[in-house]
């Protein structure tokens, strides 16, 4: 059978021939050189067969890692997944929760107004009962006074300080419609921060007019003094020497408010 590759053996015809055929010496040495030739094959291969089975080892190593990296990507996806899951489910329950939130949230304004409205009923009821207590005392307290020592107002000194604008003493001021029940205490606070007043009371408070009881200490400017602190803006309907009408304005630049 034909070889491969070129042989290394010499040809018979290289061999010198001798008395009785070859000459010993070429045919040993012929025989040494494909000795040594067998030898660096069997080496190369034994070597070449060690680096297989150190590349199959290899191979095999890099495939158990293959194997556990696979493992672990599956694992991994795995709890991805699951993650995923538990993150869609929080979704809707915080979803759920801030539905419910809003419920509670819409029904505690809705308690909440009707608190505001309850209490301002019962202000208003207290207001109503308090003002016809005070209305009672101030004209019995009144009657018997005028009853004990008569009058003692100078009717002629009273008359001259209201045509000058001039209220002294006690002067009751009557003001509406408000629109609400922060109206009349806003008015009231204003009222109350003249530095001649020294008493303030609301005797009566109906259909949305109130009638107010100040107790002036000296001769002051009472319109202009509301009209600069009364975050309203007013119109005189009526003067005289003891009390005022004044009729909230809803139109600011009205010709007749108080000058």
């Amino acid at each position: 059978m034909a070889s491969g590759g070129p042989s290394t053996v010499p040809r018979m015809g290289d061999f010198r021939r001798a008395l009785f055929g070859y000459r010993r010496a070429d045919v040993d040495a012929a025989l040494a050189a494909r000795d040594a030739r067998c030898w660096a094959l069997e080496r190369d291969t034994e070597d070449a067969l060690e680096g297989w089975r150190g590349a199959a080892d290899a191979a095999a190593r890099a495939e158990e890692e293959l194997s556990s990296l696979s493992a672990m990507v599956i694992e991994r996806e795995r709890e991805i997944r699951g993650l995923r899951d538990q993150l869609a489910e929080a979704s809707e329950q915080h979803d759920r929760r801030l539905a419910s939130l809003e419920s509670v949230s819409s029904k505690l304004e809705e308690i909440q107004s009707q608190a505001r409205g309850q209490a301002t009923r019962i202000r208003m009821k207290a207001l109503h009962e308090a003002v016809e207590v005070g209305r009672r005392a101030q004209e019995l307290t009144e009657a018997q006074a005028g009853a004990a020592e008569g009058p003692t107002v100078d009717t002629g000194d009273a008359v001259e300080r209201a045509a000058k604008g001039l209220y002294e003493g006690i002067v009751r001021v009557e003001i509406g419609p408000f629109d609400d029940f922060s109206q009349l205490v806003g008015f009231e606070d204003a009222a109350g921060q003249i530095d001649a007043t020294s008493e303030i009371s609301v005797e009566r408070f109906s259909e949305g007019r109130a009638t107010i009881s100040m107790h002036l200490d000296e001769p002051v400017e009472l319109l202009r003094e509301l009209e600069e602190r009364s975050p309203l803006d007013f119109r005189v309907r009526r003067t005289a020497e003891d009390n005022l009408i004044l009729d909230v304005d809803d139109d600011p630049g009205s010709e007749q408010r108080a000058a």
